[in-house]
């Protein structure tokens, strides 16, 4: 094995952190952000992409307030539109920034990168948050700039993450062989994918919630072994 491919949510950081955390500071902010920054070219991109998708599921043409409106609506049911991912991404690097948020990692975490990362091992992340909500998170960590560890940085953009193909697509990406892979999730549905596309796999339990699968499992990345 030669590359550790990690989620996110449950994994690496708790969901208690995004769902808690980083929907509503977004949420409270969208609209305020969107009147300050409405003549950004980026902010015009994401009104005119969720206006797109109003029109061609709902046969309604939205003004800006109304695209707003619906943007905060796919908060509240997590919806995964790249839109509303850009547009959280852009309010939360603004509360990174400013020291209103701290990226959530297992105490766990870092000293298991650093110690992969010694043996030589390629370490990558994917997630069905933005990238560059992964970076944020990494970056501006409770337990400091993570990032670095990282080379690669897989979303959305590869495929759902419950798919085979979104695995197929990584292993292309990487040219790495998928049995050279071993993929870290909380998630049985994802690991059951990232099996067939020929990955390793360990579940991680940290939750007493999660539905186990027949992968092997660890309680921390402590429990990891090779």
């Amino acid at each position: 094995m030669i590359y550790i491919l990690t989620d996110v949510e449950g994994t690496t950081t708790s969901i208690s952190f995004v769902h808690n955390t980083l929907f509503p500071f977004a949420k409270e902010r969208l609209k305020s952000f969107i009147a300050r920054k409405s003549g950004d070219d980026e902010v015009q991109n994401i009104l005119a992409q969720t206006k797109k998708t109003a029109l061609e599921e709902n046969q309604k043409n939205l003004n800006d307030n109304e695209a707003s409106d619906l943007l905060i609506h796919w908060i509240d049911t997590d919806r995964k539109h790249p839109a509303l991912k850009n547009l959280q991404g852009l309010i939360w690097e603004e509360g990174y920034n400013s020291g209103e948020i701290k990226g959530h990692v297992y105490k766990d975490v870092p000293s298991a990168l650093e110690n992969w990362k010694k043996q030589g091992l390629i370490l990558g992340v994917y997630s069905s948050g933005s990238v560059q909500a992964q970076k944020l998170i990494f970056g501006f960590s409770t337990e400091g700039n993570l990032q670095p560890f990282f080379t690669n940085n897989f979303d959305t953009a590869v495929g759902n993450k419950r798919e085979v193909s979104s695995y197929a697509n990584i292993v292309e990406q990487l040219k790495i062989p998928a049995k050279e892979i071993l993929f870290l999730s909380d998630i049985k549905e994802e690991l059951d994918a990232a099996r067939t596309a020929g990955m390793q796999t360990i579940q991680l339990v940290r939750q007493n919630d999660v539905v186990i699968g027949d992968h092997k499992t660890a309680k921390d990345f402590t429990e990891i072994k090779f």
